[in-house]
């Protein structure tokens, strides 16, 4: 494979040499002059960007800014340019948007209108999630829900629905195992993956590039030598075990898990509707969000206190490790070079599961404190506990003076006031931008405290409980 092929609001797009972290962004304005979609924050938090991508799994609302040229092969890219009728008819969101008042400035509104058209693709009506990834200071989002929710009754126009999702008729031929451009690798399996990045270990891999499409647009950083890995499709499956566990791929993106996890792990589902945008979980991958060391990355706590196994693969040697002996270090973790994370596996069911984020913002932001608490209580004691957090330390961390003060005691709130008490003894907490030590401190051990109400049958819920 020589190049990259897709449609482009229904026309083919054959593209031979190019940079394989030239954004979609850049090559929307600057080649296209499809300047509806617009340049905000160029880091995936505005929702300027927006673009409706199509798949085998249907359209999804991405962001344009971070999404590499490469990533795009074989798919679909509608923009707001592509949203409206081949005549000039109006979208039933956009019409919706003009009846309800939902514009003023309009620089944002493109990307409200694409976010909006997927979401009405889809049949959606969870308005508020959909859009929580478009910024807007002007109208507020009032008229713009109200103008979304007057457009879910209304058809999807038959300009909307791409004619074959296949693609193959603007595959470059010669498309096999694996393609190249410009220093780039693009693998269709694992195994591919694991033979060339044995023997390329400088290499940069890119999954949903929501953190390495930064180092392309703030950081200014080339990379000289990258992977793909969104075409390999047994990273992005998830199996059951015949013992009862999951086997997350680690190509799963934050979407798909969300939607999986609904059934058997309900709170970590609830959580991770707040980790980022839309349009970010549409892209970011569970092992991207691992391999990142992040120690704010909201997935790593949840999974520590699953007690998840981490499997890490290099050439056709592989290995299994707790998630928590991962993290090593701030950004250091146990991976050799050339090794790459292959998958994460939970418990199929874990009904002490809580987990609480605290941000600035309710939606769409980055944790101060992301405190998950897996506690067993039998005959009214405390049996087990695995407590994790992020925010707290260098990388994502269990709790274990926590834990020590809770396993053994009866389940009383005076145990929880114990492990609260216990948190200073697990953490050094920094101070930064998002919250104070103290505040860190405070916040960790109420969340033990709020743990132990939840459990109890007792409204904990920010955004339910009513004075």
């Amino acid at each position: 494979m020589t190049g990259i092929a897709f449609l482009l609001n229904g026309t083919p797009v054959r593209l031979g040499e190019i940079s394989p972290t030239r954004t979609l962004l850049d090559f929307l304005r600057e080649d296209k002059r499809l300047t509806g979609t617009k340049e905000g924050c160029n880091e995936g938090d505005c929702g300027a960007c927006t673009v409706i991508v199509t798949d085998q799994a249907g359209p999804r609302a991405m962001n344009a800014c971070i999404l590499f040229l490469p990533q795009l092969d074989g798919k679909s890219v509608r923009t707001v340019e592509g949203v409206a009728g081949p005549d000039g008819q109006l979208h039933p969101v956009q019409q919706a948007l003009v009846d309800h008042h939902g514009s003023q400035c309009g620089f944002c509104t493109p990307g409200f209108v694409t976010s909006m058209a997927a979401a009405h693709t889809q049949g959606r009506q969870d308005h508020d999630v959909v859009l929580a990834g478009n910024l807007c200071r002007c109208t507020g989002y009032a008229p713009i829900v109200r103008a979304a929710k007057a457009a879910e009754a209304m058809a999807v126009p038959a300009w909307m629905t791409d004619p074959d999702l296949s693609f193959s008729q603007i595959s470059p031929e010669g498309s096999g195992e694996a393609g190249s451009l410009t220093g780039a690798f693009r693998p269709t399996t694992s195994d591919a993956l694991a033979d060339w990045y044995a023997h390329n270990t400088d290499a940069t891999l890119i999954a949903g590039a929501t953190d390495v499409g930064l180092w392309v647009t703030k950081q200014l950083k080339d990379l000289p030598k990258v992977a793909f890995l969104n075409g390999i499709s047994d990273l992005r499956q998830i199996t059951a075990g015949a013992d009862g566990t999951l086997r997350i791929g680690a190509g799963v993106t934050l979407t798909d898990l969300r939607a999986a996890m609904a059934g058997p792990h309900p709170h970590f589902a609830a959580m991770l509707t707040r980790f980022a945008s839309e349009q970010v979980r549409n892209a970011a991958t569970i092992g991207g969000n691992i391999a990142n060391g992040s120690p704010i990355g909201d997935g790593p706590p949840a999974l520590i206190a699953m007690d998840a196994r981490l499997h890490l693969r290099k050439g056709n040697a592989r290995r299994e490790i707790a998630l928590e002996d991962f993290f090593l270090d701030y950004h250091k973790q146990d991976r050799q070079p050339g090794e790459f994370v292959e998958a994460v596996t939970i418990p199929g069911a874990a009904p002490g599961l809580r987990c609480y984020k605290l941000s600035k913002r309710f939606d769409q932001d980055i944790s101060a404190v992301l405190g998950a608490f897996n506690v067993t209580v039998q005959d009214g004691i405390i049996t087990a506990a695995r407590i994790a957090f992020g925010g707290m330390a260098g990388i994502p961390k269990r709790a274990s003076a926590m834990e020590s003060a809770l396993v053994g005691q009866p389940f009383a709130l005076a145990a929880f006031e114990a492990a609260k008490a216990a948190a200073s003894q697990d953490f050094t907490p920094l101070t930064d931008m998002r919250a104070s030590a103290a505040y860190r401190l405070e916040a960790a051990g109420n969340m033990a405290i709020r743990y132990f109400h939840d459990l109890s049958g007792v409204a904990a819920d920010v955004l339910e409980v009513r004075a």
